[in-house]
């Protein structure tokens, strides 16, 4: 076996590991895993197409993100959200977004452009006929997108690392209707549209501040609805 024969088996093995562990975590983080939910590696290992080894490794990787939880001798969970608990991950989000715009800015490319012209769009459709999981995964996909207007790679990976244990506070309060679908799709057209303006002039230190601002007021938003369904 020659050396390109074993490049290509290490990056095999590398695109399965990146494949379940982005649909894993994309299942937990969709609420499609709901917290609490026990899974199964057996069943898991059997879908995927692999043995459980590799499987755990993604499990593990999890786990050490807060998505999961390890009990000894029982099984893995999905862990909980609790938006007291996380708050200070918020207010971690709201400084990163800020740096974004500041450590390594990488100028968007026209590729980069047509992606957020394209996840506008999206979000004018949704406008017109909100739909939850539909605008989880646009904001999901938006997210991932804007983590390239940056070349600093531990800031990228803090980033998303951070915004994953957040993201379902805001999908858990959607479906208990804590906060409504149709003003937060209103509210996101908003932001799409200033940071498309922002990046088509160029100014990465905009469009940072407006996602940090957006980060903080939907936090608020939903800390006091939170408290309002509390003093009911």
């Amino acid at each position: 076996m020659n050396i390109l024969d074993l490049a290509n088996i290490d990056y095999s093995a590398r695109d399965r590991f990146d494949r379940m562990y982005d649909e894993i975590r994309d299942r937990i983080c969709l609420l499609d895993y709901a917290p609490g939910k026990r899974l199964s590696e057996t069943e898991l290992a059997e879908e995927f197409g692999v043995s459980r080894t590799p499987l755990r490794r993604v499990l593990v990787r999890l786990e050490s993100e807060g998505l999961l939880r390890s009990v000894h001798g029982v099984g893995t969970f999905v862990t909980d959200v609790d938006i007291k608990e996380l708050e200070q991950t918020y207010l971690l989000r709201m400084e990163l977004a800020e740096l974004s715009g500041k450590l390594s800015p990488a100028p968007p490319t026209k590729e980069i452009l047509s992606e957020f012209e394209a996840l506008t769009a999206r979000a004018k459709e949704l406008q017109t006929n909100p739909n939850a999981r539909e605008f989880s995964i646009l904001i999901m996909d938006f997210f991932l997108t804007i983590l390239k207007l940056t070349d600093n790679g531990p800031l990228r990976e803090i980033s998303e690392r951070l915004y994953m244990q957040t993201t379902r506070i805001w999908l858990k309060s959607l479906f208990a209707s804590v906060i409504d679908l149709t003003d937060e799709v209103i509210i996101f057209n908003r932001e799409m549209d200033d940071i498309l303006t922002a990046l088509k002039l160029g100014d990465l230190k905009a469009v940072s501040l407006i996602q940090k601002a957006h980060i903080s007021m939907s936090f608020t938003r939903m800390r006091i609805s939170y408290q309002n369904v509390e003093n009911k």
